[in-house]
């Protein structure tokens, strides 16, 4: 690949930077949010292992709402 090629293939992908650092940002996010959430819940089912089945009923959701908020920032950017 020649020098003057790769400036314009550069040129070309660089209105996609924004929205890639943003599906990045949102990954993460999405991510850490997730992890909160089952740490949390462990530290619930730690305190009060009779209610076992409603914190992992009540995490499953909103993990699963957490994602969809994920993939939505990913679509949308």
């Amino acid at each position: 690949m020649t020098v003057p090629m790769l400036i314009q293939t550069t040129a070309a992908a660089a209105p996609a930077i924004p929205s890639i650092i943003g599906a990045g940002l949102a990954v993460i996010g999405a991510g850490i949010g997730i992890g909160m959430i089952g740490g949390k819940a462990m530290e619930a089912i730690a305190r009060q292992p009779e209610a076992y089945g409603k914190i992992q009923t009540a995490m499953l959701i909103a993990a699963a709402l957490i994602e969809g908020i994920g993939f939505a920032a990913i679509f949308a950017g």
